[in-house]
């Protein structure tokens, strides 16, 4: 059973991620973080097998959030994806640069977006 945290304002995109996932033929348990503050201290407490990062949140950005989890030596070995609505050139490439390892945009394919899922996990840092 793969743990997967979701840092996320936005209840609806929460809601939305949570069911695909769960409803999906993999073993999803999805975790939820309504700010970054909340992410980082959840993921410190109890690493997840994989944090899906939301990029664009009040107080901290995922990029600060993501940079700040890098620098937690117990999660080093956990793989930060960026799920974001910040599709504009060069955005892909700040995410990548402050400790992402890997990038899915916003609005999700919903038959792929679990795989992806699945993908970032089986690859682990």
């Amino acid at each position: 059973m793969a743990r997967i945290l979701y840092i996320e304002d936005n209840f609806d995109n929460r809601l939305l991620v949570r069911r695909i996932l769960m409803a999906s033929d993999y073993d999803f348990v999805v975790e939820e973080a309504d700010n970054a503050v909340k992410g980082i201290e959840m993921a410190t407490s109890n690493p997840p097998d994989l944090i899906l990062m939301d990029m664009s949140m009040p107080e901290m950005d995922g990029l600060t959030a993501t940079a700040q989890i890098r620098n937690i030596p117990e999660l080093n070995n956990v793989p930060i994806v960026a799920l974001t609505a910040n599709v504009m050139q060069g955005d892909k490439e700040k995410t990548l640069e402050a400790g992402c390892d890997g990038y899915i945009p916003k609005p999700i394919d919903v038959d792929r977006f679990p795989h992806e899922v699945n993908y970032y996990i089986r690859s682990q840092r």
